[in-house]
């Protein structure tokens, strides 16, 4: 039994650990109910280059670049750019049709977003295109009509990053597209939001983000092309000292999986990304901890490194425990015990987390009362399904595959920001 006693040690240490390290991100919460957003500098006038990497989206596309044409910012400061990265669709024909200037890509060696926004990037300096600002965004999104307006607000306050409010066109569809529109939920109004409030950095989740001319000319172009470029971005720029900021006003939409075998597809790649991410930078994090303004660092390093390498280690030790414990036939109720009272705290931490994000972004949700209850019950089943694409994640060969999207929706299908929603537009 001494052997069960240890095992449990060390659960009892990881469970510890991991509380330690995320228990400052409990504390996000209460920051919004106490600390109000500054007010806007002076707004400035910006030109801005879109950017968007696209393979084989003719199906969304239009969507997108029509919500881009009928924002309230002015026309003539707005250029639309798409890559058609390797596509065998009429991509490129659909966003010619809407204005969009098009190059096409074809490269099956270097594949992913990071590699298409560079070549997207330096064919635009070749061609002459130069712009105050870039902003980036996924084939899929939709734009609330103002979102440009909003953001310009932010690049005007000084911000040469800004990442901005991540909601879903399809929230309702099924517990997995809820589970994931709640999680990025919680990333923006969870630790974004407070992030910015209390003065540190927030990060780049995907899409939706702006960046400067400056930043471009620091980096050369676009040299972030690990599985999870939006987090190498983030944290390459946080290396250096920068704030990235975020403009909870400028909202945008986007697709999300339906079905769990695409989910775990997606989030495999991210997992992998995330331990990339660990093996290049986590030494640079780990000592920008001690430098003034660390507190960036430690944030980014904790949001990376618990989920993956504690998640992986509790997952193994608890298997190993119940492994033994069957074979030796020694304290099989006991190992049992404590893994079951150690997924209830588990799926009680979780509920409580989307129970705080639902309620705090109710009005935004755009998903019947009932589908946002659904979304809130099965989140912890959602979020668990994460621990095994972690683990797969250490041992698996993992390649970026692009994601099939297929919610053509328009713009007027989206929520207006205070009003309430009801329901998809015909």
């Amino acid at each position: 039994m001494e052997w069960i006693c240890r095992m449990q040690s060390l659960q009892t240490g990881i469970t510890v650990l991991f509380f330690l390290c995320c228990f400052y991100q409990l504390l996000y919460i209460i920051v919004p109910l106490w600390k109000k957003p500054k007010a806007h500098k002076p707004e400035k006038p910006h030109r801005y280059g879109v950017l968007i990497a696209a393979r084989n989206e003719e199906q969304v596309i239009g969507c997108l670049l029509d919500s881009i044409r009928e924002q309230d910012y002015p026309d003539d400061l707005v250029d639309v750019f798409v890559v058609a990265d390797n596509c065998t669709d009429a991509t490129a024909r659909v966003a010619r049709e809407r204005g969009a200037v098009v190059y096409e890509r074809y490269n099956e060696t270097m594949v992913g977003k990071g590699y298409a926004l560079d070549y997207l990037l330096r064919r635009m300096e070749e061609d002459g295109m130069i712009y105050d600002g870039y902003l980036v965004f996924d084939a899929d999104n939709l734009l609330q009509k103002d979102y440009i307006t909003q953001i310009n607000r932010a690049f005007s306050d000084g911000y040469e990053i800004v990442t901005s409010y991540r909601n879903s066109k399809n929230y309702g569809d099924s517990w997995i597209s809820s589970g994931c529109g709640l999680w990025f939920l919680r990333e923006t109004a969870g630790l974004n939001e407070p992030r910015h409030l209390l003065g540190t950095s927030c990060a780049v989740s995907g899409t939706g983000f702006l960046f400067s001319r400056k930043v471009l000319e620091e980096n050369r172009g676009w040299p972030f092309h690990l599985l999870t470029e939006d987090v190498e971005f983030s944290v390459a720029e946080i290396l250096k000292g920068r704030r990235i900021g975020f403009c909870g006003a400028a909202e945008y939409f986007d697709e999300q999986p339906v079905d769990l075998g695409q989910s775990v597809r997606q989030r495999l790649r991210w997992s992998k990304g995330y331990l990339q991410v660990m093996a290049r930078y986590g030494g640079a994090l780990l000592r920008g901890c001690f430098r003034k303004g660390g507190f960036a660092c430690f944030d980014m390093l904790m949001s990376i490194l618990p989920a993956i390498v504690l998640g992986c280690t509790g997952i193994l030790t608890a298997g190993a425990s119940l492994l033994a414990a069957l074979i030796t036939g020694e304290g099989v109720l006991l190992v049992i015990r404590s893994l079951v009272w150690g997924a209830v705290w588990g799926v009680l931490l979780l509920f409580l987390l989307g129970a705080v994000t639902l309620v705090s972004q109710w009005d935004r949700v755009p998903a019947t009362p009932w589908q946002k209850l659904r979304s809130l019950l099965t989140f912890p089943l959602y979020t668990a399904t994460c621990l095994p694409v972690s683990v797969a994640a250490v041992f698996c060969r993992v390649e970026w595959r692009p994601i099939r999207h297929t919610v053509a929706i328009s713009r007027a299908a989206l929520p207006v920001r205070g009003k309430k929603w009801a329901g998809k537009a015909s």
